[in-house]
């Protein structure tokens, strides 16, 4: 029986990369190298969680077109930094250039990243990447965990000139990759992102993240409790 799937489609940060823990690594490095703790007077714990929370609010205006890349970039520095009252924004923009500087030189990667991808190319799987990550950081964080090798096309937004989850963009990845929807799968960790934009663009999908259960709105193909399980259906 020939395979199920001529190519493989994965999301990169918080599919394969562990964002959140690199995020944490690369924050806490700027933590103490820029004095945010007398600075901005209070824990990393605290500077941190307040952090994600505006990351994740500029990430979504930034896929919706609100706001452009340089925006998004210093903006979520800025608006961490506000909420301790330092509306300092050239420390903000010290802060956006040195975080896309650090991030990706940390190398976490999900347990059995590695182990899948040596099996996959041993099964002789192409495989690409497709991320809404900015090109030449996506490309470090890449070659730093060692894995760029085991991937032939890495889409990013940035090159594609559209985000996830539009439809175009996985049809721009499929034409690169000199494929079709029909026998192709998507790895990817959000929903209304990943799963949602490879759905509409006619590929199956397999979603990896235990902490968000589908929706009656999105079903996966596919549902992962960890990396290792795409070895038992590839």
């Amino acid at each position: 029986m020939g395979k199920k799937y001529d190519h493989l489609f994965f999301d990169l940060d918080h599919t394969l990369w562990d964002f959140e823990t690199n995020s944490r690594a690369t924050l806490m490095d700027l933590y103490k190298e820029l004095d945010l703790e007398g600075k901005a007077n209070t824990n990393f714990d605290h500077f941190h969680h307040t952090y994600h929370h505006h990351n994740t609010i500029y990430w979504d205006r930034f896929r919706k077109g609100y706001i452009n890349r340089e925006e998004l970039r210093w903006k979520r520095m800025w608006r961490t930094l506000v909420d301790f009252n330092l509306s300092d924004e050239a420390l903000a923009k010290a802060m956006s250039e040195r975080y896309l500087e650090i991030l990706p030189t940390k190398t976490s990667l999900f347990p059995h990243c590695k182990e899948l991808l040596t099996y996959l190319s041993e099964k002789s799987y192409p495989m690409h990447l497709i991320t809404n990550g900015f090109e030449k950081t996506q490309q470090l964080k890449l070659k730093n965990s060692g894995i760029d090798h085991y991937f032939k096309e890495i889409i990013t937004s940035e090159q594609a000139g559209i985000m996830k989850p539009h439809a175009a963009i996985f049809e721009y990845a499929l034409n690169k990759a000199g494929t079709t929807a029909e026998k192709t799968i998507m790895v990817g960790d959000t929903l209304e992102v990943d799963m949602l934009g490879a759905i509409n663009a006619g590929m199956d999908t397999a979603y990896f993240n235990p902490a968000e259960p589908p929706t009656a709105k999105i079903r996966p193909t596919y549902v992962l409790e960890n990396l290792g399980e795409l070895m038992r259906i590839l």
